[in-house]
């Protein structure tokens, strides 16, 4: 079995899907409920999205699923996604993601 980065907008879909044909449990219902109320892109924008932050050099399929996910439009909210992979990210690299992503709002 192998592990896979999806996005809250893959996450709401398989969900809604899912609860059309079963009874969800509580946590699944609240996960829903949850992914519903934060994410505001379709699943297409944020395969775009982790596709094109994921051209980026330096990006890794974490940070690019983090940023479909939260959709920084400033450089501070970048750098905070980064922050965990402790890398140095370049200004340039930061610009590029925020018109990326600018282009999906």
């Amino acid at each position: 079995m192998s592990e896979q980065y999806i996005t809250l907008a893959e996450v709401r879909d398989l969900l809604t899907e899912e609860n059309e044909k079963r009874e969800l449990l509580t946590s699944q219902k609240h996960a829903m409920e949850q992914a519903r109320a934060v994410c505001s892109i379709s699943v297409d924008d944020a395969k775009s999205i982790v596709e094109e932050i994921g051209a980026i050099e330096g990006v890794t399929e974490y940070a690019a699923v983090k940023i479909a996910d939260l959709l920084p439009q400033y450089p501070e909210d970048v750098r905070a996604i980064f922050s965990k992979e402790r890398l140095a990210i370049e200004p340039k690299t930061i610009d590029q993601i925020i018109e990326v992503v600018g282009k999906y709002l």
